[in-house]
């Protein structure tokens, strides 16, 4: 078993680097993983193939460790998009969801209603700009069919409560974007009935990355609109003008053959996640995260994420004024802070292998924040 510290040690960002959210450095471990894999897959030794080839059930057994389903009811995928595009494709009635989650999941819902006509989105009206059980209760009809909700907001880091939203929804599915949480979140995803999310933030398998996990009521409710030849079950070698039946369970939701070298990527950081365990990921986390705020705090910087731990997972989002965001821009710049700058806002986002050094790159750009607005 390792320690977090085991974890943390087998990566080798720079310091100053608080942008997990928008993608993760990739660990040693993987880096070697790729490496070894390129070179099996350049000099193509007889037998080579095997290697490339089990990465399949490999990386399905590491996601099933961590998400809890069964290995087939997961499936490979090439990001978040593809598996929420697959979902909300081969789904019917109404889905009821935030206008403001990441375009992924509103984007798959509206071109699906436009090209099949068979899906319905229905808009939440929020409170606080947050989804929460009472807002999801305002909005449900009989007519909705299913309930998609981001694990963790983008904008504010704000963290959703799937357990509550299960119980207002009854048997309605649950679909889950979980990228902004995935690996640092230790979320209750048996409540859910559709997990998607891609391993290049906070599980830092690089691009290229993900997955489709999909309960018994899910693998009933929806249909595989997209299921191409690596969904199919099929005979190569004979004729095709005819339907061709999809696989058995979440294997059906593919398009077609995934990056075995991507698929290894995924299920080393996994395996590596697993080790250490999700819940000590979270903690460490959580602990670096208030330290952001702690920071923030005392140099006066407006904090606008959730400071509840249960509320929040590695997001920290400062909105200072509109007539100093130039300068909080400017100093983290200038003091080596990488983040992501939108409009009024700074999202800073931590990991376990957040250490000191940053936290002092950090405190030395909002000292200079300070002593140029305050003084």
């Amino acid at each position: 078993m390792k320690t977090i510290d085991d974890l943390a040690s087998g990566f080798t960002d720079e310091p100053g680097y608080f942008d997990f959210a928008k993608w993760g450095p990739i660990s040693s471990a993987v880096a070697d993983e790729q490496r070894s894999l390129v070179e099996v897959q350049a000099r193509a030794r007889f037998g080579s193939e095997i290697a490339l080839t089990e990465q399949a059930g490999r990386v399905g057994r590491a996601i099933s460790s961590i998400v809890g389903f069964a290995p087939d009811h997961v499936v490979f995928q090439p990001n978040t998009s593809a598996g929420l595009t697959h979902t909300l494709f081969g789904l019917t009635g109404q889905v009821l969801m935030s206008p403001r989650d990441y375009p992924s999941m509103p984007i798959a819902a509206t071109r699906s209603a436009e090209a099949l006509r068979v899906l319905e989105p229905v808009w939440m009206d929020l409170d606080h700009d947050v989804v929460t059980p009472a807002v999801v209760q305002r909005h449900l009809t009989d007519s909705v069919t299913a309930v998609a909700v981001s694990l963790v907001d983008y904008r504010t880091g704000y963290l959703v409560d799937l357990e509550g939203i299960r119980q207002v929804i009854g048997d309605r599915l649950l679909i889950v974007d979980a990228i902004q949480g995935f690996g640092v979140v230790d979320a209750p995803y048996a409540v859910a009935d559709v997990v998607a999310s891609g391993g290049q933030k906070w599980v830092r398998a690089g691009w290229g990355t993900g997955f489709l996990a999909l309960s018994d009521r899910a693998l009933s409710a929806l249909t595989p609109v997209f299921s191409g030849v690596a969904g199919s079950d099929l005979t190569l070698g004979g004729s095709y003008h005819e339907r061709q039946p999809t696989r058995p369970g979440a294997a059906a939701f593919q398009l077609t053959n995934p990056d075995p070298i991507a698929q290894a990527r995924f299920a080393t950081a996994l395996e590596d996640l697993a080790d250490v365990g999700v819940a000590a990921v979270s903690r460490a986390v959580a602990e670096r995260a208030t330290r952001v705020i702690d920071l923030a705090d005392e140099f006066a910087v407006p904090v606008v994420s959730p400071r509840d731990e249960a509320e929040r997972a590695g997001i920290v989002v400062l909105e200072p004024a509109l007539d100093q965001m130039t300068t909080l821009t400017a100093a983290l710049i200038n003091h080596g802070v990488t983040a992501t700058v939108r409009d009024t806002t700074v999202r800073l986002s931590v990991h376990v292998s957040t250490g000191d050094e940053s936290f002092e790159m950090l405190r030395g750009a909002f000292t200079s924040f300070g002593t140029t607005v305050f003084y």
